[in-house]
């Protein structure tokens, strides 16, 4: 049909309604589709876990990371009915353990810790073979500890003014142990270097259990170790304890003062873990796992276990667990340019 100038007219009211309907159906088919897939998410979380859980470990045992690890194993392996395995996969700092959690299947039956080393200091450092945000679905903040400086009890000093006063007369000579480079060990030297004006030596090993070995034999003088990892072998005198990084003193020693109030004001550098999933890992088996997560953390004998070593449950859910890391990241990174930390 054409108009009276030659042109062709269409019944535009038939083309636009059969567009509505044509989008009608679309979206249908995608609201089907998208209760269906729910439905299959929701169904597979009430089923989930269907076999063993494993959590992936970035350190060797004997370090904070492996004692938070299997503290929590029996509560989760009681609240799924399925059992979590703890293993092991130290390298790196932890870079190894989330490479292989970041290529796992997001189905929720393997998780692993993510802190301050494998979130924050390792992706400013070097390439990482992940993205810390967007590799990962986290699952809920999980504890937070200090770092204790602690000394081979045949080192002269005997607390952190007499520590510094040591490094002061050797500079660049004192060697400290940590956990691996860009660990909290690490980056609370670096803190106390900058703020205390000392220089010393950075010794790096694969984490806590091997380097608190090596200072009980006298191989290392110093090690800014985690807390936990240190607290057995301050009680037994194998080691000295000269001052905790964090903001107040830790309830398992209590007589150990902090660094801000041994002569170093503003200090304070703390730990902190959070578990992760893999990215795309479906949104209802995330809270099943943080439910039981923080189920466990709040249960008394959890806490107590944790308070014993000087750790403190911190539960939270994933958007928290978010949020933390950003914040941390906004603290240390620039820490971690100017002070030309290299992997």
């Amino acid at each position: 049909m054409k108009n009276g100038k030659g042109f062709p007219t269409y019944n535009l009211c038939k083309e636009q309604e059969r567009t509505m309907r044509t989008r009608q159906l679309v979206s249908r088919m995608m609201l089907a589709i998208s209760v269906t897939a729910l439905a299959t998410a929701s169904a597979f979380a009430q089923d989930f876990p269907t076999k063993p859980v494993r959590m992936i470990v970035g350190f060797p045992p004997g370090g904070a990371t492996d004692l938070v690890a299997r503290i929590l194993q029996p509560r989760l392996s009681e609240a799924f009915g399925k059992q979590v395995v703890v293993d092991n996969r130290p390298g790196a700092n932890g870079v190894i353990s989330l490479d292989i959690l970041a290529r796992s299947e997001p189905d929720g039956h393997t998780v692993g810790f993510g802190h301050i080393g494998t979130l924050v200091t390792s992706p400013s450092i070097q390439k990482v073979p992940y993205d810390p945000y967007k590799s990962f679905a986290p699952i809920g903040m999980m504890v937070s500890l200090q770092n204790i400086i602690i000394v081979h009890p045949s080192v002269a000093a005997k607390n952190l003014k007499e520590f510094i006063a040591l490094a002061k007369s050797k500079p660049g000579q004192l060697n400290y142990a940590s956990s691996g480079i860009g660990s909290p060990g690490h980056l609370a030297t670096v803190l106390l270097e900058s703020m205390a004006g000392i220089q010393m030596s950075h010794v790096p090993y694969k984490g806590g259990g091997p380097a608190i070995t090596d200072l009980i034999a006298g191989h290392v003088p110093s090690f800014v170790a985690v807390i936990s990892t240190a607290v057995p072998h301050v009680r037994s005198g194998k080691a000295r304890a000269i001052a905790v990084t964090g903001v107040k003193r830790a309830v398992a020693l209590p007589d150990v003062p902090t660094v801000a109030e041994s002569g170093v004001p503003g200090y304070a550098a703390t730990n902190w873990y959070g578990l992760l999933a893999p990215a795309r890992t479906p949104k209802p088996v995330i809270d099943r796992f943080n439910k039981e997560l923080v189920a466990a953390l709040k249960s008394p004998d959890v806490i107590q276990q944790l308070k014993d070593r000087g750790i403190d449950a911190t539960p939270g859910s994933p958007a928290e667990f978010t949020k933390f890391v950003r914040e941390e990241e906004k603290k240390w990174v620039p820490i971690i340019k100017r002070s030309n930390i290299k992997e």
